[in-house]
C-alpha cells in the first residue's frame, strides 16, 4: 500500500483558485475611474458655468447702458443688434469649433475658450459708443463658442452611452445655474450704475475659474490609466466612430445626410430663438412692465434660469429611462410653452409679479428642457466620439442662426409695437417648434433610439 502526499493547505480566506491581488485591483481601479468622473462631472459643470459669467453680464449691465449711451441715441433696438451680430459670430464660431475640437481634443479648446473670453470682457469695460460694442461683443461671443463643444467631446470619452442623459441634463445646468448665479451676483454690482465695473468683475471671476479647470480637467480616462466606454452604437459613423477622422468629409456628410440630425437642428432653432429671447430681454422687460430697478429686475430674472436647472435635470434623466425615445419627452413640453407663451401675449404685464413670475418661470421650465437635449445627449447619440463636437456645433449653429433674431427682432419688436407682439411671435415659434418635434418623434418610432447600451456600472 503506497503512502500519499498530504494536500497543501488552503487559506480559507482566499480559496485555491481565486488570486486576491487581481480582483483587489480591479476593484480600485473601478473606483478610482468613478473618482475621476465625478471629478470631471464637476469641472466641467464649474467651467461651462463660468463661461455664462462673460456672457451673461451683458444682460445685466444692459439696462445700465440703456442710460449711460442714451446721449449717443442708443435704443433697445441698437444693442439688440449687437445682439444678433455677435450670435452670428457665436453661430459661425459654433461651427468651426466643433470641426476643430473633433480633431485637436477638447480640454485644450475648451480652456482656450475660456482665457479668450476673459480677455475680451475686460475689453468691453473700456468700449466706449456703438462701434467697439459691436467688434468686443462679436469677438466675445466667437471665442465662447469654444465651450460647449469641447464639454461634449470630453464627456463622450469619460462617460457610457447609456448614461448620458443623466450626465448632459446635469452638465446643461452649467449654463442655467451659470446665467443664474451671474445675474444674482453680477447683479449686486448693478447698484453702482457703473457698467463697466460689471465687465471688470466677471472677467477676474472666469479667470479664477480657468486656473481651477487647467488643474483637474483630464481629457480622457487614459489620462489616468483606465480606459474610454465605447461609443453609442446608433450614432451615425457606426462602429468607426470610436477612432479619430481621418478628413473634414469623412466627419461632416454622415451627419449631413441624416434626417434625424437635420430635424434635430430644426427643432433646436425655435427653441434656441426662445430661449435667447428669455435670457437677453427679462431684465429689461421686467424692469419695465413692474417698475423694478436693475438690480431688482436681474435678480427676478435668475429665477427662469433656476427654473431651467431643474428641467435640464429632470428631462435628462427621464430620457435615460426611455432609452433613446425623446420625442415623447420632448413633445408635450413644447406644447405646454405654445400655450404659456400665447397667454403672456394677451397679458404682457403679467398682473402682479409674483403671478408674472410663476408664468415665466413655468414656460422656462417646459422650454428648457427640450433645449438642453438638442445639442447635448442627441448630439453625442449622433456624433458619437468621432463627431460628438461636430454635430453640437452644428445643431447650436442652426440653433444661434435663429436666435439672432432674439436681439435684433425682438428688441424691435417690443419697440415698436409692444412686448404683447412680441410675445404672440414666440408663441408662433413654439407652436412650430412642436410641430417639428411632433414630426421627430413619429419618425423616432421608425428607427432604432440613439441610446441602446446599458448603463455602465463604474
Amino acid at each position: 500500500m503506497s503512502a500519499t502526499a498530504a494536500p497543501a493547505p488552503v487559506d480559507p480566506q482566499v480559496g485555491a483558485s481565486t488570486p486576491a491581488v487581481p480582483v483587489l485591483d480591479e476593484a480600485r481601479a473601478a473606483a478610482r475611474l468613478r473618482r475621476w468622473r465625478t471629478i470631471t462631472l464637476v469641472t466641467l459643470l464649474t467651467g461651462y458655468a463660468g463661461y455664462y459669467i462673460c456672457r451673461s453680464n451683458w444682460a445685466v449691465a444692459k439696462p445700465l447702458m440703456l442710460e449711460a449711451f442714451k446721449d449717443q441715441g442708443i435704443t433697445k433696438a441698437e444693442l439688440g443688434d449687437v445682439e444678433s451680430v455677435a450670435l452670428l459670430a457665436y453661430a459661425g464660431g459654433k461651427l468651426l469649433s466643433g470641426v476643430v475640437t473633433d480633431f485637436l481634443g477638447g480640454r485644450g479648446v475648451f480652456l482656450f475658450g475660456m482665457i479668450a473670453s476673459a480677455v475680451c470682457t475686460v475689453m468691453f469695460g473700456f468700449a466706449g459708443g456703438l462701434t467697439a460694442l459691436f467688434v468686443v461683443a462679436a469677438a466675445n461671443r466667437f471665442v465662447q463658442s469654444m465651450g460647449w463643444g469641447g464639454l461634449v467631446q470630453v464627456t463622450g470619452r469619460w462617460f457610457p452611452a447609456g448614461t448620458h442623459g443623466t450626465v448632459l441634463g446635469i452638465l446643461s445646468m452649467s449654463y442655467l445655474l451659470g446665467d443664474a448665479i451671474a445675474k444674482v451676483y453680477l447683479g449686486l454690482f448693478a447698484r453702482t450704475d457703473n457698467w463697466q465695473d460689471i465687465f471688470f468683475i466677471s472677467a477676474a471671476t472666469l479667470a479664477v475659474v480657468t486656473v481651477g479647470c487647467y488643474i483637474f480637467l483630464k481629457s480622457s480616462p487614459t489620462a489616468i490609466g483606465a480606459v474610454e466606454p465605447p461609443p453609442n452604437p446608433a450614432n451615425v459613423f457606426g462602429d468607426a466612430a470610436d477612432g479619430p477622422p481621418p478628413s473634414v468629409r469623412a466627419l461632416v456628410v454622415p451627419l449631413l445626410t441624416s434626417t434625424t440630425f437635420w430635424l434635430v437642428c430644426f427643432m433646436n432653432g425655435g427653441l434656441t430663438l426662445i430661449r435667447e429671447t428669455f435670457r437677453s430681454w427679462t431684465p429689461t422687460y421686467l424692469k419695465e412692465v413692474q417698475s423694478l430697478s436693475p438690480e431688482d429686475a436681474s435678480l427676478y430674472a435668475s429665477l427662469l434660469s433656476f427654473a431651467g436647472a431643474a428641467a435640464a435635470f429632470g428631462t435628462g434623466c427621464v430620457t435615460d429611462l426611455f432609452r433613446g425615445r425623446f420625442g415623447v419627452v420632448m413633445a408635450p413640453m413644447l406644447a405646454i410653452t405654445s400655450l404659456g407663451l400665447a397667454w403672456l401675449a394677451m397679458r404682457p404685464g403679467g398682473g402682479s409679479l409674483g403671478g408674472l413670475m410663476v408664468l415665466l418661470c413655468t414656460i422656462s421650465f417646459f422650454v428648457l428642457g427640450p433645449y438642453t437635449l438638442c445639442s447635448g445627449v442627441l448630439a453625442l447619440g449622433l456624433g458619437g466620439k468621432r463627431g460628438g463636437a461636430t454635430a453640437a456645433g452644428v445643431i447650436d449653429t442652426a440653433g444661434y442662426l435663429a436666435g439672432t433674431l432674439a436681439g435684433s427682432g425682438i428688441g424691435r419688436l417690443a419697440e415698436a409695437h409692444g412686448w404683447s407682439t412680441a410675445f404672440a411671435a414666440l408663441a408662433g415659434v413654439a407652436a412650430g417648434t412642436f410641430v417639428i418635434t411632433v414630426v421627430y418623434a413619429l419618425h423616432e418610432r421608425s428607427r432604432r433610439p440613439l441610446v441602446r447600451v446599458p448603463v455602465e456600472t463604474t
